[in-house]
């Protein structure tokens, strides 16, 4: 809820909000600005969507369809890195979205190691200082021997992973 009591809803119209006037959202007139809201969208429904369903017992006689569809977003979404980030050389709000869902690949059984460009993408996010600050402010915890992938402590023993994690 914003100070006037309005109410915004829906990721990519809250992080533009939070972004503006920042480096991490380019400005108006500035077609890097519409290329961001562009993988915004894209993300949240042809990643963010189809892959929360994998995560839903009720969807499990689909897992196997869901996960086609998403290989064939990421198989896109690698061949359309543009450098380090989504648009280039800049991190932006897209970016962030997108290194949360990916974080979700090993829940769902989605090794991103098949898609080079993905994998590469979320160690170099990974490795940003306020994303780092970030996860541990949240006590999140790589699990992975990459360092990549981050989930609670709680989460990890619930799904049975075990080891030293490693911290941020």
């Amino acid at each position: 809820m914003l100070d006037d009591g309005k109410v915004l809803t829906e990721g990519p119209a809250i992080v533009q909000f939070l972004a503006e006037g920042s480096a991490l959202l380019p400005e108006l007139g500035d077609l890097t600005r519409n290329e961001v809201q562009s993988y915004l969208n894209f993300i949240t429904a042809e990643l963010h969507k189809p892959m929360v369903l994998l995560f839903n017992p009720a969807y499990s006689g689909v897992h196997g369809e869901i996960r086609a569809l998403i290989s064939k977003r990421l198989t896109w979404l690698n061949g359309r890195l543009a450098g380090p980030y989504l648009t280039g050389e800049a991190f932006t709000v897209a970016d962030a979205y997108l290194f949360v869902c990916l974080n979700w690949s090993p829940w769902t059984d989605i090794d991103l190691k098949q898609w080079p460009a993905l994998h590469g993408f979320m160690a170099r996010v990974a490795a940003r200082p306020k994303v780092r600050e970030a996860l541990q402010a949240e006590d999140l915890e790589a699990f992975d021997a990459d360092g990549v992938y981050f989930a609670p402590q709680a989460y990890l023993a619930s799904a049975g992973r075990t080891g030293e994690p490693v911290r941020p």
